[in-house]
């Protein structure tokens, strides 16, 4: 079983940074792709950004040349690196991961707000 926590989530004036972090535990495992995703209040859940086994990533067309995706293999953790934080960019992120079983994980999600 594997357990993600994110953090990193808050309050950011816009064109501000923020960066978020999944940390993965309990299971050991190779993901073949680690990715955010995130939901805004009446909207659908979104994919942000991926990263693959192979290091290829895939970013959202809105988020493109702003936010970063990232990992350390050693440590098991994903990263999001958001700048140019703009209003439309609020919204629940979560860390979801993907074993070569086909198995996926959610973690719980943190708040991303980002107002004046």
């Amino acid at each position: 079983q594997v357990q993600l926590v994110e953090s990193g989530g808050g309050l950011v004036q816009p064109g501000g940074s923020l960066r978020l972090s999944c940390a993965a535990s309990g299971g050991g495992f190779t993901f073949r792709t680690m990715g955010w995703y995130r939901q805004a209040p009446g909207k659908q859940r979104e994919l942000v950004a991926v990263i693959t086994w192979s290091a290829s990533t895939n970013y959202l067309d809105s988020v493109k040349g702003r936010f970063t995706i990232s990992r350390d293999v050693a440590k098991n953790t994903m990263y999001l690196q958001m700048n140019s934080l703009k209003p439309e960019d609020t919204a629940f992120y979560y860390c979801n991961v993907e074993t070569f079983s086909g198995y996926k994980y959610w973690g719980q999600g943190t708040q991303v707000t980002v107002s004046s």
